[in-house]
């Protein structure tokens, strides 16, 4: 079960002008780049000397840590959901294969865009409510991945939302597993062949059994 924290994580307000929303976009990066320097013993003072403003200003949006944690994990899977998402509905009515060729694709590259920070974002994801986070990204890519299928030129899904769910947490189990292994870059065309493969397969088993 995710761990219950004391503190709340929510951040305190949300940038409505332009200047602030570049002050907030230069503490989450900041934040990464002092993540992956020391691990989960940085502190808010590193990163707001990091991301060149004051304590003070960091902790008009962040309340504490695990505040700003949470909300750099949050930003990451957001990004890996908007890239499969935009992937999903550009293949809106083509054939099977396009559709999971073009997912994968979406999906490593979104996954290996920032490579440091995904590998870094997964040690401490269960200390700022990481399942709950990943939850809601899943969410959101199960309906696009399903409204996606049920469009397919060359196939028919009766249940799409399941297909999609089980081709997640199989795409979502080989990245964790090859980012936390201390292949890196080096596997990213790997992944993308074998997930790839995976997707075609199960896609045409399931056509063809009528799921």
């Amino acid at each position: 079960m995710p761990r219950t924290l004391a503190t709340p994580l929510q951040p305190r307000k949300t940038p409505q002008q332009a200047r602030s929303g570049a002050t907030v976009d230069a503490i989450l990066e900041a934040a990464i780049q002092v993540l992956l320097a020391e691990g989960s013993t940085l502190t808010t003072t590193r990163v707001a000397a990091r991301a060149g403003v004051s304590v003070g200003t960091l902790y008009q949006y962040f309340p504490n840590k695990g505040s700003l944690l949470q909300t750099v994990l949050q930003h990451h899977m957001d990004g890996v959901a908007d890239a499969v998402q935009t992937a999903c509905e550009s293949m809106h009515g083509q054939p099977v294969r396009r559709m999971s060729e073009a997912l994968i694709a979406a999906f490593v590259q979104a996954k290996f865009r920032h490579l440091d920070a995904s590998v870094a974002l997964y040690r401490i994801s269960d200390d700022v409510q990481g399942k709950q986070i990943a939850l809601r990204m899943h969410t959101r890519v199960i309906a696009a991945i399903a409204a996606m299928l049920s469009t397919a030129s060359d196939a028919s899904f009766p249940t799409p939302e399941l297909v999609a769910e089980t081709l997640l947490h199989a795409m979502a189990g080989l990245s964790r597993g090859v980012l936390e292994s201390s292949q890196g870059l080096a596997a990213k065309t790997r992944m993308q062949t074998e997930l790839t493969r995976l997707a075609d397969a199960y896609l045409g088993s399931c056509t063809a059994a009528g799921i």
